[in-house]
């Protein structure tokens, strides 16, 4: 079940993609397919939404989305580069997406460190046309509120990018 400000910009996603004549394709870590599924909550989805892959683990972002394992060596599963690599990750492997959205953090309530605290995630977006951007934001708040932050953080870039 949705709350009713992740609802209402899904809601906006979803026109606007209809409107723009593009798919969309999710690739998902730390929320481990939250954007997709509250997309997916709104009848009619399917025909902007081409799906989701969520990749928790490094194994799963390399084989599933063809991240390199050099780039998670050398910056980690939570950076800008990772981010940027499973957004164009997601287009690689999706045929008929547009543009893809990834996000990558530390939700908590461990796993962060002093470079990286809890509540560090990272966002790509991929164009098909070749660009790709990434953001860094840090949210606060217990696990459910950062994947929360982080959902509403993915729906709205999507809106500001496309």
């Amino acid at each position: 079940m949705l709350d009713n400000e992740i609802r209402i910009l899904s809601e906006q996603v979803l026109e606007h993609l209809r409107q723009s004549r593009r798919k969309l394709v999710t690739v998902e870590s730390c929320t481990g397919g939250m954007i997709a599924a509250a997309l997916s909550d709104i009848p009619g989805s399917s025909d902007v939404l081409e799906g989701g892959f969520v990749t928790y683990s490094n194994a799963l972002k390399i084989s599933a989305v063809s991240v390199p394992e050099a780039t998670l060596m050398q910056y980690g599963a939570v950076s800008l580069s990772t981010a940027e690599a499973m957004a164009e990750g997601g287009l690689l492997h999706t045929a008929n997406a547009d543009l893809s959205i990834s996000v990558t953090g530390i939700a908590g309530p461990g796993g962060g460190s002093a470079a990286k605290p809890v509540g560090t995630v990272c966002f790509g977006m991929a164009l098909r046309t070749g660009k790709t951007t990434s953001v860094e934001c840090h949210f606060t708040g217990d696990r459910i509120s950062i994947r929360r932050q982080s959902v509403l953080q993915a729906l709205q870039s999507i809106l500001d990018a496309t």
